[in-house]
């Protein structure tokens, strides 16, 4: 699939940054041991992370807010991106670098329409029918998922790596691995299509996030080399 205008300077940037980033950390205050999700992302930008998204499901769009603004100003000083899940007027509050949407929220042109053309704007995708769709064609950044169990969205279904295989098979956008993604299972998820993991209780639910990140980092760049050294042979 193509998309039917081509990205700004800005975005395709940005897609580069997102694509090669290898791990991609998803906030939650209520999964993260006590800390805040300021004090996490921290950790994980400091350990390498190149991206990070603001979720936080469980509290108050206010607190989202505050830990927003605070991000931003980190992801500046660490030359990450800055997504923000679902909402496009916290995206806009924060000046993130874009958002995620879900299949049941805003499409992803309107989101682009509100956000400018140099946002990044992913899309989630939770089964094959899916990446038919303009949305897909029209995302910078598919998320594929729930690959493995996860205590982390209750109403998510299990895809499996078949789901990122067909994915990668459709598209040349960065895909990321979202759903139970742990240091042992991440270098399956890069091996069967995806550029990226996004992680939220693997770093936030860590004794220590940012070894927990660096490890993640680790795995799938180890996953990485061996793709490029068997498709060399």
């Amino acid at each position: 699939m193509t998309e039917r205008t081509g990205p700004t300077q800005l975005r395709a940037s940005h897609r580069t940054l997102l694509r090669d980033a290898g791990v991609y950390l998803v906030t939650e205050e209520s999964l993260s041991g006590g800390r805040s999700s300021v004090e996490v992302a921290r950790a994980a930008l400091e350990a390498g992370v190149r991206v990070v998204q603001l979720r936080e499901k469980e509290g108050s769009a206010r607190r989202a807010l505050e830990i927003g603004l605070a991000l931003r100003t980190l992801t500046l000083e660490h030359g990450a991106l800055l997504i923000v899940n679902d909402r496009v007027d916290l995206a806009l509050a924060v000046g993130a670098d874009g958002v995620h949407v879900g299949q049941e929220d805003l499409p992803v042109n309107v989101a682009r329409m509100l956000l400018g053309p140099d946002a990044l704007i992913g899309l989630s995708i939770t089964e094959a029918g899916q990446l038919a769709d303009a949305d897909a064609a029209d995302a910078d950044c598919l998320g594929v998922g729930a690959v493995f169990p996860t205590g982390s969205k209750a109403d998510a279904t299990d895809t499996g790596l078949e789901l990122l295989a067909r994915s990668r098979a459709a598209t040349t956008a960065p895909i990321v691995a979202i759903g139970g993604i742990t240091v042992a299972n991440a270098g399956d998820a890069v091996r069967a299509g995806a550029d990226v993991v996004a992680v939220i209780s693997a770093i936030a639910g860590a004794a220590d996030p940012g070894a927990a990140a660096r490890a993640l980092l680790v795995a799938v760049s180890e996953a990485r080399a061996a793709g490029a050294a068997g498709s060399v042979r």
